[in-house]
Formats: C-alpha cells, structure tokens, sequence
C-alpha cells in the first residue's frame, strides 16, 4: 500500500505544472455563476482525454461529473468536489495572469470578474487529481466521480443552480457516493489542512427586502410616501440583531447591496436591499429571520411605507461528522506532515458542498495557500517578506501556485484511503 501512496505522489508531482498552467488559465478566464461555458469546456476536454467510464455535462447549468470505475472490485464510491463559478469582483491581486474580463450582460451588471475565492484553484486541482487517479484505475478498488459544480457562489434570483440542482438532476445517484468530498483554500499557511469537527462553515440563506412608498417629485415630498427613510431604519435595526440572539453562537446579517428605480430628483417608489444571513448553528436561522421580518415590516410601517421580506437560497451548514474526521487525519497527516494539519475556528462563511456531505456523508476541509503564518494564538498573520494575508472574495485574494500539487495529493490520497476502506466512520 506504501508503493501506492508513492505512486499517487509520484503522479501528482508529474501533473503539477499542468494544474499550474490550468489554473492561470482559468483565473485570466472567469466566468461568473450559471456562465460557466468555457470552464466547463475544458473541464470537458480534459476529461475526455483520460478515458473516463462516463462524462455527464450541462446539469444544472455547467456541471460536469466524470465517472471513474476502479479495475478492482469494490462497493465504495468516494465524490470528489471542486466549485468553478467566479465573482463579480475586480482582480487586484497583482498576477501577470490577473483578469480583465467584464460581464457586460449578468443580471444586475456590468461586472468585473474574477476567481477572487479560489475556485480556479479547486477546479485545476481536481482536475490533476482526476489525472492521478485515472491513471491508477487498475488498482482502485470502487468508483470516484469527480464532481465540478457551477454557481456555488449562488446563481441570479431568478434562477436555479448550484449543489442542490446538481442533486435534483441526478447528476450524482449511479454509482451513488458513500463518501463527499472536498476543500477550500483559504488565507493559511502554504499547505496546512485546516479542520473542524462540528460546523466547518456556517448556514447561509439569501434576503431581499423590498420597502415600498409612493413616488413624488423631490420638491414635494409631503405629497408622497419616501422609502428611503424606511430603508435607512432597517440598516441600522439590522446592525443590532445580533443583540437578540445568543453570543455564543455567532450570527451576521449584512446588506450588501441597496437599489432603487429613479433618479436624483424624484423620490421612488420602491427600494430594494439584498443582504444575506449567517449563523455558526443551524437552528438559529428561523428565529433570525422571524426578527428581521418583525424588524423590516415595523420599521417600514413606522414610517408610513410597506415591506416585504423574501428568503431566497438557503444552504445548510457544512457539518463535519467526529467519526469521518477520525478516520480522515491520519490521511491528512501523510499528505501534508503532522504539524500541517491544523484544528480552526468557526467561521460564517458557507459553501453548497453541504447538500454533498448531508446527503452521503464525508468531509469537507480547507488548504492554505497564501504567505502566512500561525501566531501564538494559532491565528493566521502576514508572514515577514510575503505578499500579505487576503480574506476570499476580496480584491487582493491571491493563491501560491506551488501548493496547487498538495492539493492533488490530498484528493487522490483520500479517494484511495476510502475506497480501500482506510477512511471510514466506524
């Protein structure tokens, strides 16, 4: 088993100037969610050349899962995911590779766009994992379906995507997955996995509030009903939320963007705000909405307007099971050395790899990948001399190429653990 694991290594170091080139590539190319045509080409094409069982493209939208089955016999089915949808933020990071692409015709644009999350690097990575492992068919024992999911990022409103509509097409039920799995790079230490018993990200769901007045010129606004007034209350009610529900399971509620129709002199009627809810527990999520509705339809009728309040696209919280995490560090620990595997906090971020893991169990982790380093608090910092430390989704984002090959390393490695059986609840 040793001159496997040799093997997956020795594989994965051959394909890793190619996860490299794939990667740039696909960072001077994002493409935003539910848009994902030319990603999802060459995710195709390079599935293609390696001879896969099956290929099934265009679920939900620009999914795409390959289907390996292994040459030994075997009942498990190990699904490995990468996210390929971009985000409508202007690359800054600094690359000569960096994006120019605008979307001139996404819902609510024009957008710059760019993979300032980090997906570029998951697609390539699997990409290379799917490289490693179907050259070792012969000697797995089971399937692996290589997973590529569009819109995690959350499609337009008006439309589906995502996990779940990968679900909801059967994208994944022959052979059906007795294991999930997959990663996020974050801003950690060049290749230190990143675990969490429990909830490793938060659950999300999407808010609209639509304030509605009564429009009038701006030089008389007695004769109408302004919603902004109304809108600017429900800003700064939702900044005490947190206030109402325990300290000690986190929640957030941001409002991201604010719209309306009109112009500088007319007061409108209408004023949209979009925002989204996170909460560290599950459970919290309905009462948080209950008093956000309370809040935005009082504050609004306060001031002589209505509101209605929608909650669009909600994700669960991605749980981390005790039992898989046992079996899954010793893996870990050989990938990337036992001092680079690493307990981390809690975090609100989400990700829709929870629908993955709900529904078949597995695991779901993160790889760092910027110049950084664990202060004494085991919190991450700047390390002396590197190029900073940069949160996801913001401009400056960037990932260190060179420890793409550790990513390769860890899909492969835990596909193979789990199909032989190695990486097991129980």
């Amino acid at each position: 088993m040793s001159d496997l694991y040799g093997d997956l290594d020795t594989r994965a170091a051959a394909v890793a100037a190619q996860v490299v080139r794939w990667r740039q590539h696909l960072h001077e190319h994002p493409e935003l969610s539910n848009r994902e045509t030319g990603t999802a080409a060459l995710i195709t094409t390079h599935l293609k050349s390696l001879g896969l069982d099956d290929i099934r493209t265009d679920i939900a939208g620009h999914g795409v899962v390959g289907v390996l089955r292994g040459g030994l016999p075997g009942d498990r089915v190990v699904a490995l995911r990468a996210d390929i949808d971009a985000l409508p933020v202007p690359d800054l990071c600094g690359v000569p590779f960096a994006s120019h692409a605008v979307d001139q015709d996404y819902p609510g644009g024009p957008f710059p766009v760019s993979h300032a999350c980090g997906h570029d690097c998951h697609t390539a990575m699997l990409m290379g994992a799917a490289t490693v492992l179907s050259g070792l068919r012969e000697q797995l024992p089971g399937s692996v379906l290589f997973v590529f999911q569009p819109a995690e990022e959350g499609p337009p409103v008006d439309e589906k995507g995502g996990a779940r509509a990968m679900l909801d097409a059967g994208a994944l039920d022959d052979p059906a997955p007795t294991m999930a799995f997959g990663f996020h790079v974050t801003p950690y230490p060049k290749g230190y996995i990143g675990y969490r018993v429990g909830n490793q990200f938060g659950a999300s769901s999407l808010v609209k509030i639509t304030v509605t007045g009564q429009q009038v010129h701006g030089s008389t606004p007695w004769m109408g009903i302004d919603p902004m007034p109304a809108a600017g209350a429900i800003l700064t009610g939702v900044g005490q939320l947190y206030r109402q529900v325990s300290a000690f399971d986190p929640i957030t509620v941001s409002i991201g963007h604010i719209e309306d129709v009109g112009r500088f002199n007319i007061i409108g009627q209408t004023v949209t705000l979009w925002g989204t809810i996170r909460c560290s527990v599950e459970r919290d999520m309905a009462e948080v909405r209950t008093r956000l509705r309370t809040l935005a339809t009082n504050s609004a009728a306060a001031y002589n307007c209505s509101a209605a309040v929608e909650f669009l696209q909600d994700v669960p919280a991605v749980h981390n099971e005790q039992a898989w995490m046992d079996a899954a560090l010793p893996t870990f620990r050989r990938v990337a050395g036992d001092d680079r595997v690493v307990a981390t906090g809690p975090t609100l971020g989400y990700d829709d790899v929870s629908e993955f893991v709900n529904r078949y169990g597995g695991l779901y982790v993160t790889l760092g990948v910027q110049d950084a380093q664990l202060d004494e608090t085991d919190l991450p910092v700047p390390a002396p001399g590197g190029r900073g430390l940069y949160m996801n989704h913001n401009p400056h984002f960037y990932a260190d190429d060179d420890t793409l090959v550790t990513g390769v390393r860890l899909h492969a490695q835990v596909a193979y653990d789990h199909l032989s059986g190695a990486l097991a609840p129980g």
